[in-house]
């Protein structure tokens, strides 16, 4: 197995159990709040998305997020900004956000891994283990640490959006 079949190994499975999460889920669903101060999981969606985008097209690849590429912002309502990705956001702006439809939220997250996908998966060893600065880190570091830290970053929001839907409906509502 080499470095890029393992990121995306995990990656998948965290896939998957997002998948299951918004499998029937609706606006109302998405968009509610455990608390005022609390992330929905439309927010943390987004968010998780927002991460994956500029690490696979920004930071590894120097190419244009999806989220300006393709009109994402837009859809969203939102700027254009390319480092806009939810960090140090307060209580009052997370509770003020509306997200858009299922549609647009589920269409967004569909691209980022479609987006992933084919690039880690078209990564060779030699060019996981190029070291250079790789924003957020004012370090060098390899590509496979950059893709490592996006994929822990991944799989901690795919539990967080798991988590919410717990909060409301409970236990039982995961499929086996």
């Amino acid at each position: 197995m080499s470095s890029a079949d393992g990121i995306l190994a995990a990656l998948e499975w965290n896939w998957r159990m997002v998948d299951a999460t918004l499998a029937d889920l609706d606006d109302a669903a998405l968009a509610r709040q455990p608390q005022p101060q609390c992330n929905s999981i439309a927010w943390t969606l987004w968010h998780m998305n927002r991460v994956v985008d500029s690490f696979v097209h920004e930071r590894v690849g120097s190419e244009v997020p999806l989220w300006l590429r393709d009109g994402w912002c837009e859809k969203y309502g939102m700027s254009d900004e390319p480092e806009e990705r939810g960090a140090g956001w307060s209580a009052d702006k997370v509770a003020a956000w509306v997200p858009p439809g299922r549609d647009v939220q589920v269409g967004y997250y569909e691209a980022a891994k479609e987006a992933a996908r084919a690039r880690i998966s078209g990564l060779s060893e030699a060019e996981l283990a190029v070291r250079r600065v790789i924003p957020p880190m004012p370090e060098p570091r390899s590509v496979a640490q950059a893709l490592g830290q996006m994929t822990w970053d991944n799989i901690s929001h795919g539990g967080q959006i798991s988590y919410i839907r717990g909060l409301f409906d409970g236990m039982g509502w995961y499929p086996r």
